[in-house]
């Protein structure tokens, strides 16, 4: 079956008013939220904006549905409610973690990184690990390409490796990296693993337990959701890290990486998404016994609606002349190829091609996208940055249309 655009649209508000004329490629800057979320979250500011957990009923109330939404991402991401973490953001989740990461490491021991990430997923680490006296080993992408060879990683792991760190897919790039065998090399040698959904979760809510890593993270805005980010911590590296919140709390494995207090209200409705993901479960017949099998079954659908999407525009990008396409011009073998679109024009710069585009009814961006050393590795002037289009799976195909007629037009 076919995902049903019609259908997945009249859940997301957004379409119902005058901007349902935009075309919006700015989707891995943030994604619209949708219906059940936006239900979730004035639900929660009308009824229980209190403070939570408290014995009178609007206070508990509030805090059973900040719990019933934590107890629903666990299910969703194939893990338990102790190893799910909200935070602020993804790069503040990664500053709180490498934080503790930091008084673990020791003169002598190795962390990996990646220039493939996004600067949220690898800054902080690389701060941590120089402030700790490790030495930090870069796993690089092909300067043509932009992909990461899985045979360098396993040249550069070794007995002195405690931490590695990389993105489940490029913001830039767009190529999924095999989470699972990736793991599995930095698992030989004892190594922790440290995972960046951003780039892959809106395109489906992964199984984390089956990928293996030690730590998964994404952010909640670019899922349809609320301005938070979610990180995993599984508990065998959970227990084992430093508490980072307040000394009263460290029994508290839901806390023990949060130094602020949640934002309740959002916490609550972060959850408003699964909601979304199990009605498109139910509409199109593929509902699951679980919340993980619908989760899983809707992101097949999701993915085999962007591939049909995105395919006529990475063509097109790749066989014109004044254009260098950023990543694989077509998805190929079981890893996906994100609809995440970035490329250079040779002939005018990103922000001259993104301020035409958008003359012409195209919400597009350009720049660097917090992927600096990306850039640098693709041989790409960061400060001048690329255009992005970011497809997810409510674009509709005139969305697409409009797109390649305006590239055409822009690039005349």
């Amino acid at each position: 079956m076919d995902l049903d655009v019609n259908y997945v649209r009249s859940q997301f508000p957004v379409f119902a008013t005058s901007r349902n004329t935009e075309a919006f490629f700015e989707n891995a800057g943030g994604s619209y939220a949708c219906r059940q979320t936006i239900t979730a979250l004035t639900d929660f500011y009308i009824n229980t904006k209190v403070q939570p957990y408290a014995q009178y009923p609007a206070s508990a109330l509030g805090g059973q549905a900040m719990d019933h939404s934590r107890r629903r991402w666990a299910d969703a991401l194939g893990v338990d409610f102790s190893e799910v973490q909200f935070g602020p953001s993804t790069s503040i989740n990664t500053y709180v973690l490498a934080n503790a990461v930091k008084a673990t490491l020791k003169p002598g021991d190795e962390v990996v990184v990646t220039n493939q990430d996004h600067e949220a997923n690898t800054g902080a680490l690389r701060r941590a690990a120089t402030e700790a006296g490790a030495t930090i080993r870069e796993w690089r992408i092909d300067p043509e390409t932009g992909l990461l060879d899985p045979s360098d990683l396993a040249d550069l792991v070794g007995d002195n490796t405690k931490v590695v760190s990389f993105p489940h897919c490029s913001n830039i790039v767009g190529q999924e990296n095999d989470v699972k065998a990736l793991t599995a090399i930095a698992h030989a040698v004892g190594a922790r693993v440290i995972v960046d959904g951003v780039s892959y979760a809106p395109h489906g809510f992964p199984d984390v337990a089956d990928l293996g890593p030690d730590v998964y993270l994404f952010s909640l805005y670019k899922t349809y959701s609320v301005h938070q980010g979610l990180m995993v911590v599984r508990r065998g590296l959970l227990d084992e890290l430093p508490n980072q919140g307040h000394f009263f709390n460290e029994g508290l494995l839901t806390k023990r990486l949060t130094p602020a207090g949640p934002d309740h209200a959002q916490e609550a409705a972060a959850g408003g998404v699964l909601d979304y993901v199990e009605d498109l479960a139910v509409h199109h017949g593929v509902a699951g016994a679980s919340l993980r099998d619908s989760v899983a079954a809707v992101g097949h659908l999701w993915q085999e609606a962007e591939d049909r999407l995105a395919q006529p525009l990475l063509a097109w990008l790749a066989d014109h002349p004044e254009v260098r396409l950023i990543g694989p011009s077509r998805q190929s073998g079981p890893l996906h190829r994100a609809p995440t679109v970035a490329f250079l024009p040779l002939n005018q710069s990103a922000s001259e091609l993104a301020t035409k585009l958008v003359g012409l009814g195209v919400q597009i961006s350009s720049g660097n996208f917090y992927a600096y050393r990306v850039l640098e590795g693709l041989g790409i002037d960061p400060e001048q940055g690329v255009v992005r289009a970011s497809l997810v799976h409510y674009t509709s195909a005139d969305d697409v249309a409009l797109l390649l007629a305006s590239l055409d037009q822009a690039l005349a």
